[in-house]
This record gives structure tokens, sequence and C-alpha cells, in this order.
């Protein structure tokens, strides 16, 4: 067949756009982009006329003879319909999507952090759909500030003078360094020159904030001697760094906050702290490890510490400074605390889930994470139990699924030497029964409506159950997935 009868079987763009099945790709998408993705394929099937004289496989009937051309050209503009649906796909999965997270990373910084709290949630919906008083004060009848009412929290909750909010932790360095020590000197350890995810190293942000590292100590050990010898005339401040993503052991030594406070007030030289993951309560209680809280840091000292929001809190991602008013003056009239502000959204999912401490021995249920964190192995071997033929009625004789403890952790940063006992659900392949592999059973379960994503490790499929918070949602998930017929 010649190019130019080939081209002939090209259905025009009017007759695509008006068959039925484009319809509801139309309502869904908008005409004028479903037009651009027809023009697209149009010349991708074009170009492929032009170098081989032939149509693209997905316009290619099977079984045309006997067919009129017009039969033929309604045959091929339900193949483009069809292929154009298939097409349009991915468009419906751009984005962000809600996935069963059983990697045993339950504050897993790939998957969205913390799950927020139905309060929190509450809160942020009631902001989106009406005016708030965002920065305004009813009391006064005039322009208040966006940062008032959770600052007033914190004063109550950790016992900060005041406190000052932006969109991450890692801003809330960067404004506490470019506020008070542009153009000086900071002094920090060595052993605490941390890098965190995505390459964002202490040093890279002090240089952005315009002030110089002044590196004391050494990896395994600093002395309260070597931050004495080092402060002069152009120190603007000590700052300790929280190694909250590991941990140096063995012979080690390191200067505490209360000490770095008194050598800080007797040199007049502010001290911040860089804590990272913060959690406002003590773990321990629950039976987990413990990890610094910023009121214990306050207590001993310190002028400012810094947090995050969406890590151990519990809440949206942001970043907390909370300390000395005169110093939180300070970042709020620096420039770049408008370019770091936090949104409504955040403001109100923050101070919905700070509110939530008001009542500490409601928050294992009220804060998800921390439910999460503290579910007891026999609810989670129950759990498992119930799950296994699920399971077992996907994979059929490909894998065995077995329920075998397991180790997670916390993640984030969070205590990352500590792990979390926990059950999982466990896939291994029938080697003498399958062709088929854990990346094709990991891919299958990924492919899913609701994304279901564990790991490999040791020769078998992971899913760590400590992570699952809606069971029945998980079994409908489930039954909508079959492996592929390959064999």
């Amino acid at each position: 067949m010649t190019a130019q009868a080939l081209y002939a079987h090209l259905p025009s763009v009017d007759l695509i756009l008006n068959h039925e099945l484009q319809q509801p790709l139309i309502h869904q998408f908008g005409k004028e982009h479903i037009t651009t993705l027809v023009r697209q394929l149009l010349e991708q099937a074009r170009e492929k006329i032009r170098e081989q004289q032939q149509l693209p496989q997905w316009l290619t009937l099977n079984e045309c003879d006997g067919l009129a051309l017009s039969q033929q050209k309604l045959a091929r503009i339900n193949l483009f319909s069809h292929h154009l649906a298939q097409s349009t796909l991915p468009l419906q999965y751009k984005g962000q999507r809600r996935v069963f997270n059983l990697t045993g990373t339950i504050l897993h910084t790939n998957l969205g952090r913390s799950l927020q709290a139905e309060a929190a949630i509450k809160a942020v919906t009631e902001v989106m759909r009406f005016p708030s008083t965002l920065e305004y004060s009813l009391q006064q009848g005039k322009r208040g500030h966006r940062d008032q009412a959770i600052s007033e929290q914190l004063q109550q909750l950790i016992g900060c003078e005041d406190a000052c909010l932006v969109n991450n932790n890692a801003a809330a360095v960067l404004l506490m360094l470019a506020s008070l020590a542009s153009g000086k000197e900071v002094i920090v350890s060595r052993g605490e020159l941390v890098e965190i995810g995505g390459s964002f190293r202490i040093p890279d942000v002090m240089r952005q904030a315009g002030c110089q590292l002044v590196e004391v100590g050494a990896t395994n050990r600093t002395h309260l001697k070597d931050y004495q010898q080092a402060i002069n005339e152009n120190t603007a401040l000590l700052m300790k760094v929280h190694t909250s993503n590991y941990m140096i052991q063995g012979f080690t030594s390191a200067v505490s906050e209360a000490e770095l406070c008194t050598l800080g007030r007797a040199m007049q030289v502010p001290m911040i702290s860089d804590l990272g993951s913060g959690s406002l309560i003590d773990l321990a209680q629950y039976g987990l490890p413990s990890e610094p809280m910023p009121q214990k840091m306050l207590q001993d000292g310190i002028d400012l510490v810094s947090f995050s929001g969406d890590k151990l809190l519990g809440g949206p991602q942001a970043g907390i400074i909370a300390g000395k008013s005169e110093l939180i003056e300070q970042l709020q009239h620096h420039p770049l605390k408008r370019a770091l502000r936090c949104d409504k959204m955040t403001l109100a999912a923050l101070e919905a889930t700070l509110n939530l401490y008001r009542h500490p021995e409601r928050l294992p249920c009220d804060l998800p994470t921390l439910s999460m964190l503290t579910r007891n192995l026999d609810t989670l071997t129950d759990l498992g139990e119930r799950l296994v033929p699920y399971c077992q009625q996907l994979v059929g004789q490909h894998f065995t699924v077995t329920m075998m403890p397991s180790m997670g952790q916390i993640g984030s940063g969070a205590l990352p030497t500590e792990q979390l006992e926990s059950v999982a659900l466990c896939f291994s392949v029938n080697n003498n029964q399958t062709s088929y592999t854990l990346n094709d059973l990991a891919d299958l379960l990924a492919s899913g409506e609701i994304p279901i994503i564990g790991r490999i490790h040791h020769d078998k499929l992971w899913l760590c159950l400590r992570g699952i918070s809606h069971e029945q949602d998980f079994i409908a998930q489930l039954a909508q997935l079959s492996l592929p017929n390959h064999e």
C-alpha cells in the first residue's frame, strides 16, 4: 500500500473528537487538551508512514479483507479512540496518590511522613472553604500576626517566650542563621555537621545564610574547651545540631546543651539548637526510645531551638522556632521570613494538632502516627492472621505467604539506631511452581488503585503491618489485583 493510501486511512481530528468514547475524556480533561493529544497521535502515525511505509500497530486492522474504505475508517476510529483512552490513563495518576506504606518505616519522607489527625483535617477544610482570621485580630479589630495563635499555644505547652513558624525545619535553620549571624562566625562541633535527605548539609545552609562555619573538636570527640577557645569578637552563635539520622558510638565525647548555654551566657554569645525531629512528649512512657524534647532544651537555657512539625510531633510540614522573644522578633522582621512563612492550611493543621497535646492521655488515639508507633504486637499478630488468607488467594501457588516477626523504624531521621518490633506478611517464591519473581509481585502490588508499597529483603517481599491504618481498604485492594498470565 502506498504512503498516500495509508494517509487516507487516518481519521480526521473532528471524527475522533466526536466519537462517543472521547466524551468522558473531554469531560474529565477538557476539549483543548484532548484535541492536542489527538493531533500528537496523528502526527506519530504520519511519521510511522513516512519512515516505514506502514500504519502504527495500534491502528492496524487484523482482518480488513472485504471491508469498504468507509468501514475500515470507522474501525480505525474505534482503534484510535481506544488508544487515546489508554494514552490518557497516566494523566489520572500524576502527582500525589494514596498508598499503603508497608515499608516498615512509619515516618517515610518519600511517602508523606506524618498522617494528620482528624482534628487537623477538619481545621484545614474549614480554612479552605471559608475566610479566616489568618492575619486579623478580632480583639483589636485590625491586622494581626499569622504566628500569634500558635506562638501562644507553644508558650503554654513548652514554656518558650515566643515562637516563629516557617515551612520546614531546614527553613528554620536558614532563618536563624541569616537573621542572627550573617557576616559572622557560628561555632559547631565537627561531629554535628550532618547531611539530611536530598544532600542538604549544614555547612551549605550556613553559606547560604551568609555566615562562616567554625568547626571545633573531632568527628567523635568534642570538649567544652574547644568551643571556648574558638570564641572571638566575630562569633555570633554557638550551635548544636541533633544528629537525628545517624549516631557515633564508641570512643566519643560531646558537650551537653546545658554546658554550652552556661558558656554562651558567660561569653555573651547566644546558643541555638537544630533539634530536627522534635517530640513534645517523652516517648519512653509508651515503651519507645526517648527523643530530645524542645522544652528540656529551653529549660537548659538554649536561646532558640528549631524542630519539625511533620515528624514526631505528628502535624503538617512546618519548621518551628521557639525561644527568647527578642531573638524571635529579629527573625520575624528578616526579609526571608515572608518568603518562608506558612500558609493558612499549614497553620490550621498545626494549631489543631497542638491542641491535642492539651490532653496527652488521649494522644495515642488522636495522633495517627503515635497510634501506629504504639500498636502492640498482639494486635499486629491478630491483623496478620486475618490478612494471610487474602494474600495467599492473590498469589495462589506461585508464592507462599507467611507471617513473620520484623523490625521497623520510626523514620525521617528520628532515632536512627532504634528499631521497632513488628509483624510482617512475607511472600517467598515457589521456584519449582512459578516463573514469577519478587519484583513481579512488587510491581503488581504497586499497580493498583491504591498502591501497596513494601520492601524486598533476604529473598522475601515484606509488608510491615505496623503501617496499615485501614484494614478493609487493604483487603479490597488485594481483591482488585491478579497476577498477569505470562506463563
